[in-house]
């Protein structure tokens, strides 16, 4: 689902209104390779990297991972989720190949989950953003405002009934079934650091609003973009609002963060998390853009009287979402456009009782 003025000069993105964009038409989404490879397999995609994929036991049932060549060894970009088929899975990739690093783009569970397994499997050591693991040690343990109780009492405030509630209660600690343990060291990295990779060069790339501080790596020699979560070409990541920080605005975070990838070339290879690898990243962001700009409209024009986040959250999402995992993503995004049209103020949030609405300025 994804907008913005001139968000390279400013640190205040804006709405960029309408659907139709010049980019969208000049530079089409291109699929280089349109078959995924199977479970435990490997596809080389780019010089010297190679396509692994994972099953997830969501709606969303795969995961992307990578390999970089590095000299006799493979650095890995991302874990996977806890599940046994993906451990088998990693058993059959690492029979012929060894290790030689982890690098973890953020601290969801289908990225981190099973770190703590592959390095005690193999001896790697953890590299990853120091956001990110603190974020994943924090929600592990369930501190403070990023537990689930906390989560409840901030959905409660913002209209979610009590039929969802109870679901969202009973799933529990959900992230920690996803990542069973956290590594105990990790080698920290931060935006504009560079990897030395199988003798070529990886520059670390921060983007924020999806997570903390999610990690992409860009190759200039190959002109390849291991975008994470960050670019999907199909659907679009999550921007959600948490408890813990109730008035922040990951959306325009997120939109400031994929305008900076536009600066790119637009025939790099984009390795996603999730779907196909593309080319064409400018028509992508521009598409992106246009989908938030289209769901901030369609949020303004069903405000003109108060109205929760969880009596907006059908507005975005028009469908059943009945599954408290889809739920909780879906009240943190609602969350998330409604923030930013305050910020923007172009909405004006009204709290009585603790609760919260929301009506067009």
């Amino acid at each position: 689902m994804y907008l913005t003025a001139d968000l390279a000069k400013s640190s205040k993105p804006e709405l960029r209104h309408g659907r139709n964009f010049p980019n969208m038409t000049a530079n089409p989404i291109q699929y280089p390779v349109s078959v995924p490879p199977a479970i435990g397999a490997t596809t080389v995609v780019a010089p010297a990297v190679a396509w692994v994929r994972m099953p997830l036991p969501f709606a969303l049932d795969h995961i992307n991972l990578w390999l970089i060549a590095d000299g006799d060894r493979w650095a890995a970009v991302d874990a996977g989720y806890a599940l046994d088929v993906v451990r088998d899975a990693w058993r059959q990739i690492l029979s012929d190949r060894q290790l030689s690093r982890l690098i973890v783009t953020h601290f969801h569970p289908d990225h981190l989950g099973l770190a703590a397994w592959l390095q005690e499997l193999t001896g790697v050591t953890l590299t990853m953003t120091q956001g990110e693991y603190l974020t994943a040690q924090l929600v592990w343990a369930q501190l403070g405002g990023f537990g689930v109780p906390a989560m409840l009492a901030f959905y409660r405030a913002h209209g979610l009934d009590e039929q969802m509630l109870a679901g969202l209660a009973a799933r529990g600690n959900a992230y920690a079934r996803g990542v069973p343990a956290i590594p105990a060291t990790f080698t920290t990295i931060a935006d504009g650091d560079e990897l030395a990779i199988g003798g070529r060069r990886w520059q670390v790339m921060i983007g924020h609003g999806h997570a903390p501080e999610h990690a992409s790596l860009y190759c200039e020699e190959s002109h390849t973009l291991i975008s994470g979560d960050m670019l999907l070409p199909r659907i679009s990541t999550n921007v959600s609002v948490w408890a813990v920080t109730p008035d922040a605005d990951p959306l325009g975070a997120f939109l400031a963060s994929i305008e900076r990838l536009r600066f790119l070339p637009n025939d790099t290879l984009v390795l996603p998390s999730h779907g196909l690898p593309f080319r064409g990243l400018h028509a992508r962001v521009d598409q992106l853009q246009a989908h938030h700009a289209a769901r901030c409209d369609e949020l303004l024009a069903a405000t003109d009287a108060p109205r929760s986040a969880a009596e907006l959250m059908p507005v975005l999402f028009p469908r059943d979402i009945s599954d408290p995992h889809q739920a909780m993503f879906a009240m943190g995004e609602a969350v998330a456009h409604l923030n930013y049209l305050k910020k923007a103020r172009r909405l004006e949030r009204i709290v009585e009782n603790g609760n919260f609405r929301y009506v067009r300025t």
